[in-house]
């Protein structure tokens, strides 16, 4: 229940704080291609009399530029030759929060249009919304946990930035999988990042190390999709903005380094409108639906022509190494982590986990993929092999995942399941994100190319 103690705010108890002067500043914000917040910190007394009504302004350069807020070419809907107008923001009041860490602030996530009402296609949570309402076309409904892993370091961030990233001090000094001892000594800063989530409204479950050192995986409480993936969001910029007031630094980064990277596997399930768990039949193979089933080999077929939505990065790829925990073949297990997709829990908690996207990923746009691809398979009453029982990196005879940020993105321009799910026009602006940041990595001199090249060659 919503009230001046509580997490969620409605606008009723915003005004009240605000009159009280306990909340006097509200982040507006959204969610960019890169899966980062971007927005306007406006006064309460604003927000309350003017941007709940009318909305905020922001420029479309935001969803047309590269991660370095660079203006690029090749984008239909911002551009020099449109003049870079504005989008507005206009708050989902649902999520509508205080943010602890944060003296006196509340925030709320938007929803990007264009002047004339309409919806800008290509922001991250217009996307996610579009299959979600085809969900709700069938009467479903999904079901969505993220568990993102992340390395802390001793340095904070602007010394890290200043050291180009070169030399950093791991929080810890060897694997602490599941290590308690190792683990404690970063509990100051994860403890401050879990209590601060339960206070902006996230349900915390459980926090473990991991295998990379200074590695840490936080997890939450499934929930409605969009539910999830906007505290993804929130949780990744909340924790580096914690972890700075700490002193120290942490990094989603899909490989670090050339130890374990750090992965975002995806649960999801479907049910229905009055809460039924439509994947789940005691009869079927495996407990399996007929549901599941053909969402599940909807995923297998599109798995390779959506990996860019999985994998949107250049170090996206360099995360799939056999051996690793991280996929590298296009199969499905029963509990089997050598697998793309992993099948897990039994009677209402079976789902599927798809351990493809790593800790770069825009949440918005890889659940978007996985809704596409399992109602692909549905409409298509598609099948599913038979589960991989042993190491799926080993076996032969099954496609592997794209290797390259290139040919992911080849795979997504030329599929068809993507361009009637997610329309021409988003197909084509995540192409070229792709494309701008292939031109700005080949166009680059890497310390790589230095050690080799420099005397030797």
């Amino acid at each position: 229940m919503n009230g001046p103690g509580a997490p969620m705010l409605s606008p009723d108890d915003l005004e009240r704080l605000v009159a009280a002067g306990d909340v006097d500043t509200v982040i507006v914000a959204f969610t960019d291609m890169q899966g980062r917040l971007a927005g306007k910190r406006v006064s309460g007394r604003f927000f309350v009399d003017e941007v709940v009504e009318h909305g905020v302004d922001c420029c479309s350069y935001l969803l047309a530029a590269d991660v370095d807020l660079n203006t690029v070419p090749g984008y239909a809907m911002s551009s020099w030759d449109t003049g870079y107008g504005d989008m507005v923001m206009t708050p989902d009041l649902a999520t509508l929060r205080r943010v602890p860490w944060l003296p006196r602030t509340a925030l709320v996530l938007a929803d990007l249009g264009w002047a004339d009402g309409s919806a800008v296609a290509a922001s991250p949570r217009a996307i996610l919304r579009r299959q979600l309402d085809r969900l709700a076309e069938r009467g479903l409904v999904a079901d969505v946990a993220t568990e993102l892993e992340f390395i802390v370091f001793d340095e904070p961030y602007r010394q890290a930035w200043a050291s180009g990233y070169r030399g950093l001090t791991p929080a810890s000094d060897y694997n602490i999988d599941y290590a308690i001892l190792a683990s404690t000594r970063m509990e100051p800063l994860l403890r401050d990042i879990r209590l601060g989530m339960e206070g902006a409204g996230l349900r915390f479950e459980a926090v473990k190390g991991e295998c990379n050192r200074g590695q840490q995986e936080i997890g939450f409480r499934h929930d409605d999709a969009l539910v999830t993936c906007d505290n993804h969001a929130i949780y990744k910029n909340g924790a580096k903005e914690i972890a700075d007031q700490h002193g120290k630094s942490l990094t989603f980064m899909a490989k670090y380094d050339e130890r374990e990277g750090n992965s975002c596997h995806i649960h999801l399930s479907l049910r229905g409108k009055d809460g039924s768990a439509v994947f789940a039949d005691g009869g079927g193979p495996h407990g399996m639906s007929s549901m599941f089933r053909g969402f599940l080999a909807g995923q297998l077929a599109t798995l390779r022509e959506f990996t860019l939505f999985y994998a949107p990065n250049i170090n996206s790829y360099k995360r799939f190494a056999d051996a690793s925990f991280a996929p590298t073949a296009v199969a499905w297990g029963l509990d089997n982590r050598t697998c793309a997709v992993r099948v897990v829990g039994q009677g209402r908690n079976i789902r599927m986990e798809c351990r493809v996207p790593g800790g770069d990923v825009n949440p918005y746009l890889a659940v978007a993929a996985l809704v596409a691809g399992g109602l692909c398979g549905i409409e298509r009453k598609l099948e599913p092999p038979e589960p991989c029982n042993g190491n799926a990196y080993e076996t032969t005879g099954i496609a592997r995942l794209p290797t390259t940020l290139a040919e992911a993105a080849e795979a997504f321009e030329a599929s068809a399941v993507a361009r009637e799910a997610f329309g021409d026009g988003v197909v084509a602006h995540y192409v070229n994100n792709a494309r701008v940041e292939l031109a700005a990595f080949n166009a680059a001199v890497t310390d790589w190319e230095r050690m080799r090249g420099f005397e030797r060659l």
